[in-house]
């Protein structure tokens, strides 16, 4: 069996909400897709969703005319094509997309679910209800969330950062939310790297003076290990980080300077090879690991045979309008089908509809950094939330 091409396909979906942070706290209703199809002399093709399109073709001799049930070989070998890039950017993200669509051949051809490929026993993970919710309004704020505990799912994470005690209020709101699927939920905050270390520790005491939190996310900047080293000394909740970093040598100076005590993970990690490798590195130091939200919760498959994952991160905003997926949640958990691969399928149809009359809307990808991070707060202005005091 053989690797005998690939095709790109590019879209523009519009979300069912919009989803912001503290470092775009008016939002997005837009979102750009990538499927990239991996294809083979047997007619069986590997499917892999994210934003890795633009060097896959600088990686894909690298693979081409391979076996393509030989990932981790075929990682190794990309990785090394990567080696004076550095393994970011671009050529880590087309690394990531490959190994992905691989494993979902590899998984396909043994006409088995990738969770069972991976050796889990069970189709199951924990989930956490998390907004994208800065551009929410209060009511919105409440409705997704109880949507949310009426599947089950007893923990949530609110987006923080702008107004300390617009965020006090809106946690207790999460936390009424939730309450039906649990007398004590789990809450998180995330500030995405919003804040300076000392602006964490004085807003996550105060936070934590009235709410007991598990974890709080990004509250520094991603590589500073002794920023995120100091939020973790002197504040209760665990500091969580790394999703936004690109490989192992990027988690590695956060777990060796103790700077994180949940990692958050993601096949954007180098792919289902990379991301199991941070699982498996983190568990040497008795790290849990969660896996960051994504279309149709299709990393729940890996998540799932990760021996230290804790709980997956669900939004929810609507940004599966060409894929069908054989997932669903209940009792709290993501449930994953036997469907073979990842167990989903795309709806070419829809797929070209989209491409032919893209919608429009409000949006800005990739999010950027707002004035006064790590220095200074930039509260929201009236009308920019519609929760804003003055809007």
């Amino acid at each position: 069996m053989k690797i005998t091409g690939y095709r790109i396909e590019q879209y523009l979906m519009r979300m069912d909400r919009a989803v912001g942070d503290a470092n775009l706290p008016e939002g997005v209703e837009l979102m750009p897709g990538s499927i990239l199809y991996l294809e083979t002399d047997q007619n069986i093709t590997g499917i892999s969703l994210g934003f890795g399109g633009g060097s896959v073709g600088m990686l894909f001799p690298a693979i081409e005319g391979e076996d393509p049930r030989d990932v981790v070989g075929l990682w190794i070998r990309m990785n090394d094509w990567l080696h004076k890039t550095g393994n970011r950017g671009e050529g880590n993200a087309a690394l990531s997309a490959i190994d992905i669509a691989l494993w979902d051949l590899k998984a396909k051809l043994a006409d088995e679910p990738l969770w069972r490929t991976l050796g889990a026993a069970q189709g199951r993970v924990k989930a956490y209800a998390s907004g994208l919710d800065y551009c929410l309004s209060d009511d919105e704020l409440f409705a997704f969330y109880r949507r949310m505990a009426e599947l089950g799912i007893d923990s949530g994470k609110l987006k923080v950062g702008l107004d300390i005690d617009a965020d006090m209020r809106r946690l207790g709101i999460v936390r009424d939310a939730l309450s039906i699927a649990s007398a004590e939920p789990q809450l998180m905050i995330d500030a995405n790297e919003y804040w300076s270390p000392k602006q964490a520790v004085r807003y996550i005491r105060r936070l934590e003076e009235k709410f007991d939190l598990l974890w709080v996310e990004e509250p520094a900047r991603r590589w500073d290990y002794d920023g995120l080293r100091t939020v973790s000394a002197q504040v209760s909740a665990a500091v969580a980080t790394g999703e936004n970093v690109n490989n192992l040598s990027d988690v590695y100076p956060l777990v060796a300077n103790r700077a994180a005590d949940i990692l958050n993970i993601s096949l954007l990690h180098s792919g289902v090879t990379g991301c199991r490798q941070i699982a498996n590195f983190a568990s040497l130091y008795h790290l849990p690991v969660s896996m960051m939200n994504c279309q149709a919760n299709f990393m729940a498959s890996v998540a799932a045979a990760l021996p230290n994952h804790t709980m997956m991160e669900v939004v929810d905003p609507g940004r599966e309008h060409c894929l069908q997926v054989s997932s669903y949640i209940e009792d709290g958990h993501i449930v994953l089908g036997e469907a073979p691969g990842f167990g989903i399928s795309i709806d070419e149809q829809k797929l070209r509809e989209l491409q032919q009359q893209p919608p429009t809307g409000r949006g800005r990808f990739p999010f950027p950094r707002r004035e006064g991070a790590g220095l200074y707060l930039v509260p929201p202005a009236a009308g920019e939330v519609p929760w804003h005091r003055g809007s």
